[in-house]
C-alpha cells in the first residue's frame, strides 16, 4: 500500500523540525520520518547552549529544544509522527520508501517532499584506528549525554572546530581528563569562547599537530602526536606519546544526501559546504520541483543555521502545496527567515559558507 501525503519530512533534526511546524502552521498535514530512537536529531544529546538571537532560540540548550519543538508538533492533529524509520529509496514515479525498526516496508507518495538527513562523520585513517577507544564526536555525545555512559578516564580529541571544542568541554565535565586537543590547521575553527573554556580547564589546544599512531592490545593506551608544517607534513623530531584511552575524531562532517542523489537532484561538489550537495534556489528548492532540502543535507553548518533553513523551506513548501498566504505575507515571512540567516552567517565562520552557496544557490 502507497501512502499519498501532502508534506513529507525525511529527518526529524531541527531543520525538519522546523520545517514540519512551518507546514502545519499553515493547515498541511505534515507526516515526518525518522531513523532516530526519539525526534529531536542531534538536539537530544547537545548540552551546550545555542548562539544567535531569539529565532534560533539563543541561550536554550539543544537538549531542551528539542523537547520543545516536540511538543509543538504534537499539539498538532494532521501531524504523523513515524520513528525508528529510516527512508531506504526514492523512485521514478515519486514514491520514498522506508524500513519501520527492521520489521515493516512502507511506501509514501508525497506532494512535497523535504529531505533534512543531516550529516555522517568522517572517519580518521590512521594505524590501528579500528582498536576500541576510538570514536567520533558525535558518538561519544550519544554515549554521554544521552545513554550516561563514559566512554574512557583520558581522551584526546582529533579536531578544533565547533563539534571538537564542545565535545572536548563536556568530557571534561563529565569526569574524563583530555590530555590535548590536536588540529592539524594553523588556528582553530571553532568559536573562541568555546576553545577559552578549554584553555581555562589547562587543556592545551595544540595547531598545526595531528595524529600519527595508536597503539594498544585490547584497546586504545596511547597515542602519537606530532607537529605538521605548512603542507601538513610531519616534523621529524616533534613526535609526543600521550597515555590515553580514548581517541574522539572530530575532523568534519559529510552531507547525507543519497535521497537528493536518487532523486535526480542538480548535485556539485563544495568543498566549504562539506561535499556534494544539492543546487537549490532561496526557497531551499531543488532542481527536482517538488523536492526541498534543509540543514546538513544541503551544506555543513550550526544547528541555529539549520533551525533558520528548515522555516524557509516550510513555508516555502506550504506555499507550494497552495496554503492561503498571499504574496506579501509570504515574502515578508521568508525574508524574515532570510535576515536572520544572513546575519548570523557574519562571522569568519560563517563567509566561508556564503562563499560555498555562491556555487550552489540560484536566484
Amino acid at each position: 500500500m502507497i501512502r499519498e501525503s501532502e508534506m513529507l519530512v525525511v529527518g526529524g533534526g531541527p531543520a525538519g523540525m522546523m520545517a514540519a511546524l512551518q507546514g502545519l502552521d499553515n493547515g498541511i498535514a505534515v507526516t515526518l520520518i525518522d531513523d532516530g530512537i526519539e525526534i529531536g536529531g542531534q538536539l537530544i544529546k547537545q548540552t551546550h547552549k545555542f548562539f544567535g538571537s531569539e529565532m534560533e532560540y539563543a541561550g536554550t540548550r539543544g537538549i531542551e529544544l528539542g523537547k520543545m519543538l516536540k511538543e509543538k508538533l504534537f499539539n498538532y492533529d494532521n501531524f504523523t509522527y513515524l520513528g525508528k524509520t529510516t527512508a531506504t529509496g526514492y523512485y521514478e514515479d515519486g514514491v520514498v520508501t522506508a524500513v519501520r525498526e527492521d520489521k515493516e516496508y512502507m511506501k509514501f507518495r508525497p506532494r512535497v517532499l523535504l529531505i533534512a538527513t543531516g550529516a555522517a562523520e568522517r572517519p580518521l585513517a590512521i594505524p590501528n584506528c579500528d582498536l576500541p577507544g576510538v570514536y567520533g564526536a558525535g558518538a561519544v555525545q550519544t554515549l554521554m549525554n544521552l545513554y550516561g555512559v563514559l566512554p574512557g578516564k583520558r581522551a584526546l580529541m582529533i579536531g578544533a572546530g565547533n563539534i571538537g571544542l564542545i565535545v572536548a568541554y563536556q568530557l571534561l565535565q563529565a569526569g574524563t581528563g583530555v590530555a590535548a586537543v590536536v588540529e592539524a590547521m594553523p588556528c582553530i575553527g571553532g568559536y573562541l569562547v568555546h576553545a577559552s573554556k578549554i584553555r581555562r580547564s589547562g587543556v592545551p589546544i595544540l595547531c598545526s599537530h595531528t595524529i600519527l599512531d595508536i597503539q594498544g592490545s585490547d584497546r586504545v593506551e596511547r597515542a602519537k602526536i606530532v607537529k605538521v608544517d605548512d603542507n601538513w607534513n610531519p616534523l621529524p623530531g616533534t613526535e609526543k606519546w600521550l597515555e590515553v584511552d580514548l581517541i574522539c575524531v572530530a575532523v568534519g562532517l559529510t552531507p547525507l544526501t543519497d535521497l537528493l542523489w536518487q532523486a535526480g537532484c542538480e548535485m556539485r561538489y563544495v568543498s566549504e559546504l562539506g561535499g556534494e550537495v544539492p543546487v537549490r534556489n532561496r526557497e531551499m528548492q531543488t532542481s527536482v520541483p517538488h523536492i526541498f532540502v534543509a540543514g546538513d543535507a544541503a551544506g555543513i553548518e550550526e544547528a541555529s543555521s539549520a533551525i533558520l533553513e528548515g522555516g524557509i523551506a516550510g513555508l516555502a513548501m506550504a506555499r507550494y502545496l497552495g496554503a492561503p498566504m498571499t504574496d506579501s505575507e509570504y515574502r515578508e515571512n521568508s525574508a524574515k527567515y532570510w535576515n536572520e540567516l544572513e546575519n548570523f552567517r557574519g562571522g569568519p565562520i560563517g563567509r566561508r559558507i556564503l562563499e560555498g552557496l555562491k556555487k550552489v544557490l540560484e536566484h
